[in-house]
């Protein structure tokens, strides 16, 4: 049996620690590890499998003799050091927004387009969190029914924006009780020139601006549905928009997804309910005599998608609703790039370099 040598570059961020947790629970053979980090973190201990493991500094030669890269250490990174990570005989997937719109890198959420995978170059994009979610639960309904639109409406956790944000807002939290002023550094974007509290508010931007009055995130929303469930970010086949909101919810993102049918008297609420159940992925949390429905803190720290509340629009049809949340860590993230490895190694994907 074939075993593999991984690194995991941003070993010791929120998702990094998280990506650890996963490969210690997958199926992948692993030889050896290696968890890369920036300068400020090497040196730092962690454990892989009980056994002491020491943070090194990335460096292009970090790579040397390295099969599987798992990354999530920031656009930026990414960029420099994956393609030496390639040029040195790995395969990378990489959970940052670095690579997600090249058209010769695969979007992969495994549940959708895991055959995307053998058309890889060296290195696989890891979509948005939000996306992931929404596309594990669109996909059953797209095939069996088609899809003309999907309006998205999103409630997403504050660990969406890194450690730093999630502590600035649970410091606000203290402030507000305390009954002092909150202060703001980082949301709703670190590098814009205003800054606004999350605790006890909802703040709409996510990212920063684009032309037309989107923001980024909801940019990614559109154009990575489309490039995941059609090969191509710009297609028309599918009308995709997004309005995506942050809450001061810790771990877990929410979603109101809205989408219309092509075969309006195939489909039905309870046909779609039927396809969610046994959906890859999905778990159905639909019961509104019982009040079961997903929530993000039941959510947390759970590898699936939580699906409720489907029901068709009363006014216009062909068209239904769903309630769609699940932990942007894990299914978000850290999960659904390691799975993305797993499957790589079950399809033989992925060369063992250098034994």
């Amino acid at each position: 049996m074939k075993t593999y040598n991984v690194a995991i570059l941003g070993a010791t961020g929120a998702v990094g620690t998280r990506l650890i947790q996963q490969l210690e629970q997958s199926t992948i053979p692993v030889k050896t590890v290696k968890f890369l980090a920036s300068s400020r973190s090497a040196g730092k201990q962690l454990t892989f499998k009980g056994e002491p493991v020491t943070v090194e500094e990335a460096t292009p030669d970090s790579f040397e003799g390295v099969d599987l890269v798992l990354a999530s250490a920031g656009g930026a990174v990414s960029k420099r050091l994956l393609p030496e990570a390639v040029k040195r005989g790995a395969v990378c997937v990489d959970n940052t927004s670095a690579f997600r719109m090249d058209p010769d890198v695969p979007l992969v959420v495994p549940e959708v387009n895991e055959k995307a995978l053998e058309r890889h170059h060296g290195i696989i994009a890891n979509p948005n969190c939000s996306t992931i979610q929404m596309v594990v639960a669109l996909e059953p309904i797209r095939k069996a029914f088609g899809l003309k639109q999907v309006i998205v409406s999103t409630y997403q956790a504050a660990s969406g924006a890194g450690q730093q944000a999630w502590n600035e807002m649970n410091a606000q939290a203290q402030q507000h009780l305390n009954g002092e002023e909150m202060t703001s550094t980082i949301y709703p974007v670190k590098g814009e020139a205003k800054h606004y509290p999350l605790a006890f508010n909802l703040l709409p931007q996510i990212d920063v601006f684009e032309d037309g009055g989107y923001t980024h995130e909801e940019w990614k929303m559109i154009h990575e549905t489309k490039k995941i469930m059609l090969d191509d970010m710009n297609a028309k086949a599918i009308k995709v928009t997004a309005t995506c909101v942050r809450v001061p919810v810790g771990i877990g993102h929410g979603e109101a997804v809205y989408f219309e049918v092509k075969d309006e008297k195939g489909a039905s609420r309870e046909k779609i309910q039927q396809l969610l159940a046994k959906a890859p992925g999905v778990v159905l949390q639909d019961d509104p005599a019982k009040q079961l429905y997903p929530q993000p803190i039941y959510a947390e720290g759970k590898r699936e998608t939580f699906v409720g509340r489907v029901r068709a629009d009363e006014e216009n049809s062909g068209n239904y609703h769903m309630w769609v949340v699940s932990d942007n860590l894990l299914k978000g993230a850290a999960w659904n790039t390691v799975q993305i490895a797993e499957k790589l190694v079950e399809k033989d994907l992925v060369s063992v370099t250098n034994r």
